[in-house]
């Protein structure tokens, strides 16, 4: 199991942040390690909602199911992501600071299968994956805002 923790402070309001983090159709719109995003479950985005993403050039083998296991809009969401190869069960709390939103990710993610073996590199690279993707939603949202 790995354990990848990080924060990054986003010039946005809290529930623009939250409710674009939650909508997990929003993701490759930020992210372009994601191609596409499809709702399974009937709006709202709430605890219960699932969804399902195609990660860009793996296409269906790739494919990653996540559920909102908790939503406390706009402070808290805990997601369970299940695919052929991880498993990622974390926590994204979301904070006022001054103007701005505090984002924090506290994820434990188990590669399985195969991919095993590939543990260690996750370890090495995981941590600056994840810093990635919410900068460029900081990214995102902050040129959205100017």
């Amino acid at each position: 199991m790995v354990h990848i923790t990080g924060e990054v402070l986003i010039d946005a309001a809290t529930t623009t942040v939250f409710d674009t983090v939650a909508d997990e159709r929003n993701e490759p719109r930020y992210n372009p390690r994601i191609a596409r995003v499809e709702m399974l479950t009937d709006e709202p985005v709430r605890a219960g909602s699932r969804f399902v993403a195609e990660p860009r050039g793996m296409g269906a083998r790739g494919r990653m199911d996540l559920e909102i296991v908790e939503h406390e809009r706009p402070h808290r969401l805990h997601n369970v992501i299940r695919s052929s190869y991880m498993l990622v069960d974390g926590t994204l709390t979301f904070s006022e600071s001054g103007n701005a939103t505090r984002l924090r990710w506290d994820w434990a993610m188990r590669l399985v299968g195969p991919l095993r073996i590939l543990t260690p590199l996750l370890v090495l690279v995981g941590p600056r994956w994840e810093r990635r993707n919410w900068v460029d939603l900081k990214t995102y949202l902050e040129g959205r805002s100017h």
